[in-house]
């Protein structure tokens, strides 16, 4: 209560400011596509919920600096260690989910998945800070100047904070066509390519020649083979893709060791070839298969 008293009208329209631009940040790096990640509208409720807490944490260090109550800055350290346990449950939810997807995920695009929503909460820990700090340094005390500033800061360093946590996607790395799909006996060719052999069945091959999807991944380089091989990288472009237009039957990969290629074929519920490639696309490559030459 003491701190509350001590607090100045111009301080609360700081904190207030800060936390505004900080949930506004976690609004602009919620992406809700055609994966739902996060799931609608329960897991976007949640992550914009901790964005609103991670803005408050960060909006009251400024003031509470100012006014020697140091105290209240250890709630950060404390905010650090919730975030990394929403990590921890989030990467235990979607592993539980594993068993009822059309196609797993992959530990790796999981632990991915689960960094990005500990990573977001930073942002807008960071951005109410920054934006307190730049509206103190250049408190004007005019109210909507003030305001102009702290929306500009904020909008800045969101800019900035989502250009430098960005990652690539498959489609920034390889050129993705749709597979010409061959059936010979058992076996499963596309483009001329060797899939599988284990279409042994009528229905099978029929299921696949008239309902089938393939799709090609050429890498653009050399060096993106060693990210396109990773079998976490090839569960997620394959997840995606299944994720989007659900799973009749059958599923594979394959990789074309002459020339690099990857290879996925499966028959989905919802034929729409350019949708697949668009989901192919769209699928993130992971930490985990990135290396050293490959950005």
């Amino acid at each position: 209560m003491e701190t509350l008293k001590s607090l100045q009208y111009s301080d609360i329209i700081l904190i207030l400011s800060g936390i505004i631009m900080g949930t506004v940040a976690r609004v602009i790096t919620l992406h809700v596509d055609n994966r739902q990640n996060p799931s609608f509208p329960g897991g976007v409720f949640i992550n914009l919920v901790t964005g609103f807490i991670a803005s408050i944490l960060g909006a009251v260090a400024i003031p509470a600096i100012m006014i020697e109550d140091f105290t209240a800055v250890t709630f950060l350290a404390l905010a650090i260690q919730q975030f990394r346990d929403i990590r921890k449950l989030e990467s235990e939810s979607l592993t539980t989910l594993e068993d009822t997807e059309y196609a797993k995920r992959g530990e790796s695009y999981i632990d991915g998945i689960a960094k990005t929503y500990e990573s977001r909460n930073y942002i807008s820990l960071l951005t109410s800070f920054f934006t307190v700090f730049v509206m103190k340094i250049f408190y004007m005390d005019k109210l909507y100047i003030d305001c102009i500033i702290g929306l500009l800061t904020g909008l800045a360093v969101t800019y900035t904070l989502k250009l430098l946590t960005k990652g690539k996607t498959v489609g920034d790395i390889c050129t993705i066509t749709e597979g010409n799909i061959t059936v010979e006996q058992s076996e499963l060719y596309v483009d001329g390519m060797f899939v599988t052999n284990f279409l042994g069945t009528d229905m099978s091959r029929e299921l696949f020649l008239n309902e089938g999807i393939a799709v090609v991944l050429t890498p653009d380089k050399t060096n993106f083979q060693v990210t396109l091989n990773k079998l976490g990288q090839q569960q997620a472009i394959l997840f995606e893709a299944i994720r989007s237009f659900g799973l009749k039957k059958y599923q594979f990969t394959h990789n074309n060791i002459k020339t690099g290629q990857i290879i996925i074929a499966f028959v989905p519920m919802i034929h729409n070839v350019t949708g697949v490639i668009n989901a192919v696309k769209k699928t993130p490559v992971l930490e985990s298969s990135r290396k050293i030459g490959n950005k």
